[in-house]
């Protein structure tokens, strides 16, 4: 066999990436290229083969073909295996291996078909070899042998790379799922990244993981053969290697790499928020030989800016593993999008998912989708050049053009009410506008004959109905409802589905924590620099406590350099803050799965995760009684009034239990620290017992918020300190 003799090959890569291999195979020398999902066929001499093995980015396998024949059955398979000269590619101690599939074939099982070819092959080395044969070695044989059998046609081929070739040979370390390396280049590829991309540009995945993305790109620009750093492939062991054909293009190969390293270099810039996944890339990015061109860091989505002008980004974002839920993968999308937006202008953006149809999650409008498969996982990568945005800010409220005043409307005294309070808090609370606070209340209980509360969250209004007195008849209060409702459209000029009505009574027991419905719809807001979601229709509550706003930001203001501790934590909207303020870490404590996952999809949303931001399901008085080291800079204790636990039977009364609760929480309290109490129970009074203990301040008129200045006892705050460090 010559080098310059012609062959049937076949390259198999991931479906999506035929385009790519074909451009590589015509690069290879290759004419005649066919295409199939998969697979790509084409005539080409062995130098061609070479090069595949050693240059393609994305092909998974490069296969020579052996024979083609019908195989009807097991008896026809192993007498056409037995006409192929075998002793042409392998000799007595060459061990060999043979792997088979099967489509629309009478061969049913593929071992079965496998064992057939191995006995051609042995029967026919023990009839020329005075009864000796080759061994088998399923573990890089010297020669793999691949059967593929479709609609009883059977294909029998050398497989030349021996082992897929997305083994590169750089990754010793792994994150969860990675990308294959094969995959990794077609994404980089089909970003638009190339070998002669500018100098100036940036090449950056802020959620690199193990560093594929970044490593293939680098490959690529650096010109560098992704084969050189395999130490196996499956021709080596074959008869019909030519082994100084193969160096002569090894050398080339290096001599190219050699010329790619010298030229100026782009920045790769990669971030994680897991310090374990962080040195797991690096430990990649050393073996890769790129360690002087790649710099990976540990890092928060939510810090995440632009270092250039001009560049890349292309990622891999977690869609379900890494972040343990869909739904906190999908916020972690409007986060990214968030950034795209606002700091990526006019780079080139482009995030491969496993979920497209959550890809309008982003917000950005895609200028290319390419429709890929990691695994059997149907995926998508989209492509986008963002529009230059300044940083999202809160909606604000504008009153309708006809409602100067309430004379005109259905109620005169509520609607001027209303005008007036919504005229005070847009001039009076700078956090509204200035500070991009779009949740606030307007009215509450004003006029006793309008027994509601009306708050403002973003484009939504959520009105709260509290049960009227037993002397007032249902059908007057439905009327008085009703009139509310109406107002509110006129004054606001909105829509009747931006309204939702929540109706407040006296509950008992367990009837306090039931649903109230099944719709699950979450909806953004903003509170300063922070983003939460929000529930208007399946619980009582929407997610969000609007009286302690202004005890989050001061949160926020003090928790920079922290550790920060959040109990009894609802959906986290306090750790926001903290992370936001930041945080050197924060620990999310609270019994209810719901709420927890709730708190992680802010925390997603926001741009924050890893383990630096940890959440914990559990009882808090059980898991402060716990013995454990962690000691905290900064913790929020804002227990519910009252509350019972299914499993455990155990009952939370914070009138009775706070002291505990306090002390054991104090016992976690670095010193120096702050621990910041708040409560909603009205007729609440303090331990006095803890004031022997503990320096206390009671902070509550600071932290009542201007729209709640009317109900100054919607909630008492305090600051406890260690008493010996005042």
């Amino acid at each position: 066999m010559t080098s310059k003799q012609q062959y049937t090959l076949i390259a198999t890569c991931a479906a999506g990436l035929e385009d790519l291999v074909a451009e590589e195979i015509v690069a290879f020398g290759g004419t005649e290229i066919v295409r199939a999902k998969g697979v790509l066929t084409w005539q080409g001499d062995l130098a061609s083969g070479y090069r595949a093995c050693l240059w393609s980015r994305c092909a998974s396998r490069i296969l020579l073909q052996l024979a083609d024949f019908p195989a009807a059955d097991d008896t026809e398979l192993y007498q056409q295996c037995g006409v192929i000269d075998w002793q042409k590619h392998l000799d007595l101690d060459t061990s060999f291996a043979i792997d088979c599939t099967l489509s629309d074939s009478a061969i049913t099982h593929s071992q079965f078909a496998a064992l057939r070819v191995k006995d051609a092959l042995v029967d026919q080395f023990r009839e020329r070899c005075d009864g000796e044969r080759p061994s088998v070695q399923a573990e890089r044989p010297g020669v793999q042998i691949r059967l593929h059998i479709h609609d009883n046609q059977a294909t029998l081929t050398l497989d030349l790379s021996g082992e897929s070739l997305h083994r590169r040979g750089y990754r010793v370390e792994s994150a969860i799922a990675p990308l294959k390396e094969s995959l990794a280049a077609g994404i980089v590829a089909l970003a638009g990244w190339q070998k002669d991309i500018p100098a100036d540009t940036v090449f950056l995945d802020p959620l690199c993981g193990s560093g594929t993305l970044l490593i293939e790109a680098a490959l690529i620009y650096g010109d560098s053969a992704p084969g050189l750093g395999r130490s196996y492939f499956g021709f080596l062991g074959w008869k019909g290697h030519d082994a100084s054909l193969w160096d002569q293009l090894v050398d080339e190969a290096v001599a190219r790499e050699e010329a790619g390293l010298d030229r100026p270099w782009p920045q790769f810039l990669g971030y994680d928020a897991d310090p374990v996944v962080v040195a797991a890339a690096r430990k990649n990015i050393e073996q890769a030989g790129l360690s002087e061109k790649i710099r990976v860091k540990q890092g928060q989505l939510a810090n995440l800016k632009r270092p250039a002008d001009k560049g890349f980004l292309v990622s891999n974002p977690p869609y379900g593993e890494r972040l343990g839920e869909l739904d906190e993968a999908v916020q972690l999308y409007r986060a990214l999008g968030r950034a795209a937006q606002t700091e990526f202008a006019p780079w080139q953006v482009s995030f491969f998912i496993a979920a497209p149809d959550f890809a309008d999650r982003f917000g950005l409008s895609w200028s290319a989708s390419h429709r890929l498969f990691n695994g059997p996982l149907a995926c998508r990568l989209f492509c986008a050049q963002p529009r230059s945005v300044e940083a999202e800010s809160a909606f604000v409220w504008e009153l309708s053009s006809d409602a100067v005043s309430g004379e005109d409307l259905q109620d005169v005294d509520f609607a001027n009410r209303f005008i007036k309070n919504f005229k005070k808090i847009n001039r009076g609370c700078e956090w509204a506008q200035r500070e991009g606070v779009s949740c606030f209340r307007v009215y509450d209980r004003d006029l006793p004959e309008f027994n509601v509360s009306i708050d403002m969250y973003g484009r939504w209004v959520v009105v709260q109905e509290y049960a009227p007195p037993a002397t007032i008849e249902p059908e007057l209060a439905a009327k008085r409802l009703s009139l509310v409702l109406l107002v509110l459209r006129q004054v606001l000029g909105i829509r009747r589905d931006r309204i939702f009505i929540k109706t407040r009574k006296k509950q008992k027991g367990k009837e306090q924590y039931q649903k109230q419905s099944s719709q699950k719809k979450m909806h953004e807001v903003r509170e300063g620099k922070c983003f939460f979601l929000v529930n208007f229709t399946d619980y009582l509550d929407t997610g969000l406590f609007l009286d302690h706003r202004i005890t989050r930001s001061r949160i926020g203001r003090l928790a920079a350099g922290k550790r920060f501790l959040n109990l009894f934590a609802y959906t986290g909207t306090a750790t926001i803050h903290a992370a936001r303020g930041g945080a050197e870490s924060t620990t999310t404590v609270d019994l209810s799965a719901t709420y927890l996952s709730w708190s992680r999809m802010n925390l997603a949303l926001n741009g924050y995760g890893g383990p630096a931001h940890v959440t914990v399901q559990e009882d808090c008085l059980q898991w402060l009684d716990t013995p454990r080291g962690h000691q905290y800079d900064l913790i929020f204790v804002d227990p519910p009034t009252f509350s019972n636990t299914k499993k455990e039977h155990r009952v939370f009364d914070v009138q009775r239990d706070h002291g505990r609760l306090l002390e054991l929480a104090m016992r976690r309290l670095a010193a120096g620290g702050l621990l910041i109490f708040s409560t909603n129970f009205r007729k609440f009074v303090l331990d006095e017992d803890l004031g022997q203990h503990f320096a206390i301040q009671e902070i509550s008129r600071e932290t009542i918020p201007l729209d709640f200045e009317r109900n100054s006892r919607i909630h008492r705050c305090w600051e406890f300190r260690h008493r010996l460090e005042v």
